[in-house]
């Protein structure tokens, strides 16, 4: 199974210009968690709603204030529409992330393959091209505690991050 047979292909983006209070108001709307970030017709990354969060919880600034470019994550894990979902669903675990934007190869946003997209595809009968234990393996290792890989608590980061 292809990402082209799977992926969602009308995604709503932002650009690194627009402020936090905006994008958030796009999430909302759209009821999504994750908007590519685009900019001269190319991905140039994603935002999330807990890259919104962290930003604001760690610096004393209104949303307005804050832009796309100062949280955005610019190195993205990315597929393309002729890979194979299997491909995908390793960068998934991987990168420990539930959404890859699909890119062309000149680096332009074709859609958003998500675990949910994937999840409603996968079939029951055996020999199946998707299994459901093949998708619970992704959700599993995407969804591993973080702390398990060292991080510091809270207090750290955030003395950290208030000190740059």
């Amino acid at each position: 199974m292809k990402v082209k047979d799977v992926m969602t292909e009308k995604v709503e983006c932002c650009t690194p210009a627009m402020n936090l209070a905006a994008v958030t108001e796009v999430m909302w709307n759209n009821d999504c968690g994750m908007l590519p970030v685009v900019e001269g017709g190319k991905l140039a990354g994603v935002i999330t709603d807990r890259d919104i969060c962290m930003a604001l919880g760690t610096r004393n600034y209104p949303a307005r204030d804050v832009l796309v470019r100062d949280v955005q994550t610019a190195d993205v894990e990315v597929c393309e529409p002729e890979n194979d979902v299997h491909l995908a669903m390793e960068k998934m675990r991987r990168a420990k992330v539930r959404r890859l934007p699909v890119i062309n190869e000149a680096g332009v946003l074709q859609g958003m393959l998500s675990l949910n997209d994937i999840a409603l595809r996968v079939q029951r009968t055996r020999g199946a091209d998707l299994s459901y234990e093949q998708v619970l393996n992704t959700i599993k290792a995407i969804n591993e505690h973080r702390h398990a890989t060292g991080a510091p608590p809270l207090k750290e980061r955030t003395a950290r991050t208030a000190a740059c």
